[in-house]
């Protein structure tokens, strides 16, 4: 069947020109109008209301499916199967490709399409779009409809079948006789009658009449789209006509169909359901008792379990033996019905699971942990805490039988305890010393066996506590009693072993005493033997002698010092047995007291008189002494003098400057030395007027040798004036000429730099020596500081050596050089400069020659070609060119600039650079010369070409136009010929005026080709006419046209504004329904300046609006005809589109300021992501510090980041509160703007609490570098210091006692740094302490430096050692070799005989001997 064939009547060409065919032939076709926009109304809201499952809507049916996208997407809902992707584009091509991909879809589920193709849908033939259209109802919707008879047992057509259903369902209902598709629903009842039957609530049938059509059509329609949400396909006016359209009731009907269908299926369902949910409701109540009855055994299970945990028992015999009946009772009566219970669990577990399977429902499994397999393992826990409650309360029972036992034992053993304590305590409280020292030291021997006996008896009192401990650690139930008699027996220990502690001091102080009294005797004997040997007359008779007398004084001194000491020690020791109350205060004395005084008395007043006798004998000898020592002090400072003397006259300054400095040095000693030793005779000569003063009786000798001293020392100091004079003038002059050699070095370096000859072989290397020489440059001008620092050092020269011809000579030869060398590296530079523009120059020629030579084949190569896409191509190639040659052209430019400069400049090579620059200027005016003329040949070539491709489009345009308006002379003059004729004219008038421009451009393009080609004008002007005699033609068959227009009149004006306002309106409709959203700032902004544009242009047309209505009206005013009709309904159309154009404009106008909004959270949320992302970089670079210093710089910087921190969640707060005002506005995406809105708070808090982590860490860190650069500071002075306290150098003889004085030092050293050690430990306790995980790294320094300072000590103490052996050993060696030497001096001295002729020589011979 054709999809065509219930439109073919309308198209039957009547041949008879009678007034009654020719009405009615208008009337079927006026009818056929009617009914094909009554179909096409319904199938559009039945097409929207399957593609408003994807949101998706059409307008107009014969439009919006031409492009097949909507055609595919219905297909999709309808079948439930996905179609292949529409194509992209809007061109014919692609409509007709998704058009035909949709109907090969149909193909495929056998759906025959007769004389169809996927051009009539695109190109919006009605009727063939109707025809598809109720083809898809039928397949997708009727179809499937089989009712079987139930007498004939054959299946019905679809149409059939929904007619006899609709039958059956309306049966027995007042004035319902469905018959037909058509006048059967006319009144509405059957409408009504089809919802009563299935939903008798909704409508009250009885209170509906058949002459109420309208109503009944309403009503059925509202109730239907109301409370059963069926689409409300049809309108009152299409049904109550007097042939209702078949196919749009059919359509609306089968919607019935589906809907109550489905209801009824899922009626049957409930049933079902609901004897399921009966079964599964007992089910779960016998789960709920299994869990209870679970729940509960498990719970006594776990109290029972608790309880026989408890291992609390009664700490007594009996308590035990109770406590083990009561788990007897629970063994036999408490636990066999929870055994019973157990069992009964499974049996009840088994039944749910059975009937639960007879259901075919999924088997109950409990909950993990009320399994029975739980319930045994729980049961399982019990029987072991049963049978460990049974072991210990056995164990218990035994543990207090032998607690009875061990009572018994204690009492044995403290009776006999307490009896021997009381034995000894009687003896020990007995005193028989004696009077002598023999008899108190035997009862210090008869003591010591007492202390010895009772000593060894502690064991067992000892044992006698250890059971009473024992008792008390197994916690006995009468241990009160056993404490009460284990304390006695202590008690009595204590008071016997104070007993014996009292008797031995007692002993001690008698046995302190008597040999106090022995050591009395012995000083006394000392002390006067010691007395005898002072009061010796002899006082020396020369220095050497008293000398001598004086050490032996010295010695016996010291004897009686330790006498003193000993004296004031043994009368200490006595004092304390001098009170009557006794040593100890207790009114023991074990002698007089009177006694003890007597000889502390006797002993005081004989070392007294020791000590007189001792100072008097000093005073002499110390007076002997002051003389013979002036005597020989003044003799050694004369010799010392007269041989300074002799080294002071010396004439030698050096040969150098080393040499002179050593003189200086030796001077520079010699005058410490002289420095010196004016004071020992400042010292001496003092002691000399001492001695005048004091009246001895050699004063005027003594005076006169103070003078001759004094004069010899004055010469002597003016010799060491003038030497030091010489010496510094040396000094300087030498010092000259060591600095004029340095200069002159540096000067013949500098002149084989600017001397020399190269100048580089290229640019860079020029360039390399140009920065070389600059360096040379400002080295060399920085040189005159230091030339005339050795002039003004030359000036400073003493005036002997200041004006010498050699100094003189020196300076003039270095001035000289250096004028030379200024000179040198100037005329240097200029060279290397000129060699620097023509490397230049010729680099920057050389290039540009060789990209000439590239483009000029480039050019030579390049012809025009035979059509116009191979010229385009060419012109293309010429504008990258073209490009080239600009940038190149820069390049010439400066190889010009460059030839200029040198030129001016008169460079040595200048007839090279001026032949360089004229071939290069040369070259570059023949590539222009060439590009140009070969860019016009190609533009004139592609100018010809085009003209004709344009003549021979515009000949076809305007012949395409001729046809269109020639299809329009079979239009008549009624509603539809006009509208028809005026809306193909009014298309046609933009291509008139078109065509018309372009006729202008072409009149002006073919005079300008003519006169430039006179060789091509005949073809040119050819084409030309062409095109104006088909223009001619084209106007007249237009004017024919508009005159049969005119006739329409008003008519004509109305219809083409309508036709305006409505293009307009949709076109505007168009730009609002719009659902794209801004996905950026800029956009938004830029979206609602244009939507409020669109806005001032709707007000503008309100105007035109109105009139258009009103001129309307008048028109269709008392207007019956079909198209009258069809033009009130295109108007009532337009009120529809006005009022939903303002609605859509304020959805649009919302939808963009919500849009707005979330761009503006959305730049301030990156800004905020950005701030986050920073932060988190930072915080995840921050590296532990690894010293103080980088640690608290670290901690600053992170300080200065909260800082940071702090400043920024201002911004990021400002957000969070936009983010929530729009979540509270309803904003369309306030579900990603709160989720953002809270991830970037979650950030900033993890960040704020990261940073503080970071913070703490660093703060940490800091303590543990503090500690560890002062546990490596101190690390450091051990490790220095054991290097010190292993130098062996104590193998050497030489300055051993110095070392052993600085080894001293060095010991107390270590002593005093010992704290150091000591706060450092401290420290790293504190912090181990505050900082558990610094534990490992502080106990590790901690401990390594213990054990350097432990090896540090045990150095220090073996190092001591050794030294103190070795200064000993070589203190001793000395003493024998000293004394060896003198021995032998003195027998040469005696043995000499010199001849005595003055004092002088008597004198050096006395003080020789007295040396010796």
């Amino acid at each position: 069947m054709s999809v065509e064939a219930d439109y073919r009547n309308a198209d039957v060409d009547y041949n008879d020109e009678g007034g009654a065919k020719l009405f009615e032939r208008s009337r079927i076709k006026a009818l056929a109008d009617e009914r094909e926009m009554v179909q096409k109304k319904t199938f559009t809201k039945w097409v929207n209301s399957h593609l408003q499952r994807v949101s998706c809507r059409i307008v107009d049916l014969y439009t919006d499916l031409r492009d097949g996208r909507m055609l595919i997407r219905l297909l999709e809902v309808l079948s439930g199967e996905r179609l292949p992707k529409p194509t992209k584009g809007k061109m014919r091509i692609h409509c007709l490709e998704n058009c035909d991909k949709a109907l090969k879809f149909l193909k495929e589920k056998r759906v025959h399409l007769e004389n169809m193709g996927s051009h009539d849908i695109t190109d919006g033939n009605h009727r063939l779009t109707l025809g598809l259209i109720w083809t898809i109802i039928l397949r997708f919707q009727i179809q499937d409809i089989t009712i079987e008879d139930d007498e004939s047992d054959e299946k019905r057509s679809a149409k059939d079948a929904l007619l006899l259903w609709c039958q059956m369902k309306t049966a027995g209902y007042k004035n319902v006789n469905v018959r037909n598709f058509t006048n059967s629903w006319r009144d509405g009842l059957a409408f009504n009658a089809l919802i009563h039957k299935h939903r008798p609530d909704l409508i009250e049938y009885n209170k509906l009449q058949k002459s109420q059509p309208v109503y009944n059509l309403n009503n059925a329609f509202n109730t239907a789209e109301q409370k059963l949400g069926l689409v409300k396909l049809l309108d009152t006016e299409d049904i109550n006509i007097d042939h209702p359209d078949e196919k749009s009731i059919m359509t609306y009907v089968v919607t019935y169909y589906h809907y109550f269908s489905k209801m009824k299926t899922e009626t049957v369902m409930g049933k079902r359901i609901t004897n399921v949910m009966t079964s599964v409701r007992e089910n779960d109540k016998l789960i709920k008792e299994y869990e209870k009855l679970t729940s509960d055994l498990l719970r006594w299970i776990e109290h029972t379990v608790q309880v026989l945990g408890d291992r609390t028992f009664a700490n007594s015999l009996t308590g035990v033996q109770q406590q083990l009946l009561a788990f007897n009772f629970y063994r036999t009566v408490e636990k066999p019905p929870k055994f019973m219970e157990k069992g009964n669990l499974e049996v009840l577990l088994f039944t749910i699971q059975s009937k639960m399977r007879a259901n075919n429902q999924k088997p109950y499994l409990p909950k993990e942990g009320k399994l029975i397999s739980d319930i045994n393992k729980a049961w399982e826990k019990l029987e072991r805490s049963e049978h460990e409650r049974e072991l210990a309360l056995r164990q218990e029972l035994i543990r207090q039988e032998k607690l009875e036992q061990l009572a018994e034992r204690f009492d044995r053993k403290a009776a006999m305890r307490e009896v021997w304590l009381g034995d000894n305590q009687r003896l020990v409280s007995q005193d028989n010393f004696g009077y002598d020292l023999p008899a108190v030291e035997a009862a210090a021997k008869k003591h010591e066996a007492i202390e010895t006996d009772i000593n060894a008896y502690e064991e067992r009192v000892l044992t006698v506590v250890a059971v009473a401990e024992e008792l008390e650690s197994e916690n006995y139930h009468d241990i009160e009693k056993i404490n009460v008699r284990k304390e006695n027996v202590l008690r009595l220990w204590a008071y016997l072993l104070e007993l014996l502690k009292n008797r031995r001091l007692r002993l001690d102080y008698s046995l302190e005493i008597q040999k106090i009294f022995q050591e009395m005797e012995l000083l006394l004997d000392s002390m006067e033997e010691t007395k005898g040997q002072l009061l010796s007359e002899d006082y020396g008779r020369h220095l050497m002698d008293v000398e001598d007398l004086l050490e032996k004084h010295a010695l016996l001194e010291a004897d009686v010092s330790a006498y003193g000491e000993r004296v004031n020690m043994v009368n200490q020791q006595a004092d304390r047995f001098v009170d009557e109350k006794g040593v100890d205060g207790t009114g023991y004395t074990p002698v007089d007291p009177m006694i003890v005084k007597e000889r502390i008395a006797n002993l005081e007043e004989s070392y007294q008189e020791l000590q007189n006798v001792g100072h008097t004998r000093k005073d002499n000898l110390k007076e002997s002494c002051k003389l013979w020592k002036f005597f020989w002090d003044l003799a050694d400072d004369e010799n010392w003098i007269k041989e300074m003397e002799q080294v002071l006259s010396s004439g030698d300054i050096g040969r150098d400057l080393t040499s002179v400095n050593l003189l200086l040095n030796k001077h520079k000693a010699l005058e410490q030395e002289m420095s010196g030793r004016q004071t020992q005779l400042e010292g001496n000569m003092k002691a000399g007027e001492d001695l005048i003063n004091e009246g001895h009786r050699d004063g005027d000798k003594i005076k006169a040798r103070n003078a001759d001293i004094q004069q010899n020392w004055e010469k002597l100091t003016d010799l060491s004036q003038q030497r030091k004079n010489r010496l510094n003038e040396a000094t300087d002059m030498y010092q000259f000429f060591a600095d004029a050699d340095d200069v002159d070095i540096w000067m013949l370096d500098t002149l084989r730099l600017v001397s020399s000859e190269d100048v580089g072989h290229d640019q860079a290397s020029t360039e390399s020596l140009i920065k070389k020489h600059k360096i040379m440059t400002t080295e060399l001008d920085n040189y005159s500081k230091v030339i005339g620092s050795l002039h003004e050092q030359a000036d400073q020269l003493g005036d002997q050596d200041r004006d010498s011809p050699e100094v003189q000579a020196r300076l003039g030869t270095i001035d000289r050089r250096y004028k030379e060398l200024k000179d040198l590296n100037q005329l240097r530079k200029q060279r290397l400069i000129d060699a620097l523009s023509l490397f230049k120059l010729f680099n920057e020629a050389d290039n540009v020659e060789a990209w000439i030579d590239e483009k000029e084949q480039t050019l030579q190569a390049l012809h025009p070609g035979e059509d116009l896409e191979s010229n385009d191509i060419l012109l293309s190639r010429f504008g990258r060119l073209e490009k080239e040659v600009e940038i190149n052209a820069s390049k010439v430019a400066i190889v010009n600039q460059l030839a200029r400069q040198l030129l001016q400049s008169e460079h040595p090579n200048s007839p090279e650079i001026n032949q360089k620059q004229n071939h290069l200027n040369q070259r570059w005016h023949a590539l222009r010369e060439l590009l140009d003329a070969r860019r016009e040949a190609i533009l004139t070539s592609r100018g010809i070409q085009t003209y004709h491709i344009e003549c021979i489009e515009t000949t076809t345009w305007i012949r395409d136009k001729m046809k269109v308006i020639a299809a329009t002379e079979e239009l008549g003059n009624d509603l539809a010929g006009v509208t028809a004729l005026q809306r193909r004219l009014k298309g046609m008038e933009s291509d008139i005026t078109a065509i018309e421009a372009k006729l202008d451009d072409l009149k002006k393009e073919s005079d300008k080709l003519a006169q430039e080609h006179p060789e091509e004008e005949e073809e040119i002007k050819a084409r030309y006419n062409g095109i104006t005699e088909a223009w001619v033609n084209l106007n007249d068959v237009l004017k024919e046209r508009e005159s049969a227009l005119a006739d329409a009149g008003d008519l004509h004006q109305f219809l083409g504004d309508l036709d305006d306002f409505q293009a307009w309106l949709t076109k505007t409709q168009t730009a609002i329904a719009s659902e794209d959203i801004p996905n950026s700032l800029k956009e938004a902004e830029k979206s609602l300046n244009k939507h409020a544009a669109i806005k001032d242009e709707i007000d503008g047309y309100e105007d035109k609006y109105a009139q258009l209505k009103e001129t309307g009206e008048r028109v269709t005013e008392g207007q019956t005809d079909a198209q009258y009709v069809f033009l009130k309904q295109r108007l009532q159309a337009l009120d529809d589109g006005w009022i939903e154009l303002h609605q859509m404009w304020d959805n649009r106008q919302h939808l963009l300021s919500q849009a707005l909004n979330h761009q503006m959270f959305v730049r301030d949320a990156r800004l905020a992501d950005i701030i986050l992302n920073q932060q988190d970089n930072f915080l995840a670079n921050i590296k532990q510090p690894h010293s103080l210093e980088a640690a608290e710089e670290a901690i600053k910087k992170h300080e200065n980041f909260i800082s940071q921190m702090d400043n920024s969640d201002e911004k990021i707060n400002t957000v969070i509160t936009f983010a929530n005002k729009l979540c509270d506005e309803n904003h369309y995406a306030a579900d990603k703007i709160n989720k953002k809105a809270e991830n970037i708070d979650e950030r900033r808090k993890a960040n704020r609490q990261a940073a503080e982590d970071a913070l703490d860490k660093l703060r940490d860190q800091c303590q543990l570098q503090a500690f560890l650069e002062e546990a490596e500071e101190l690390d450091q002075w051990i490790t220095e210091k054991m290097v010190i306290a292993q130098e062996e150098t104590y193998d050497e003889a030489r300055n051993l006692h110095s070392k052993w004085q600085k080894h001293q030092a060095f010991e107390k050293e270590l002593v005093e740094n010992r704290e150091r050690l000591d706060k450092l430990r401290e420290h790293g306790d504190q912090l181990v302490q505050e900082k558990p995980e610094m534990k490992e790294t502080v106990e590790e320094q901690l401990q390594d430096l213990e054990q350097k300072w432990q090896d540090l000590e045990d150095t220090t103490k073996s190092k001591g050692k050794k030294l103190f052996e070795a200064n000993s050993q070589a203190l001793f060696s000395q003493g024998c070799d000293d004394l060896d030497n003198w021995i032998t001096d003195l027998e040469t001295q005696v043995g000499h005989d010199d001849t005595l002729n003055d004092l002088v020589t008597v004198q050096n011979l006395l003080k020789k001997t007295t040396d010796a």
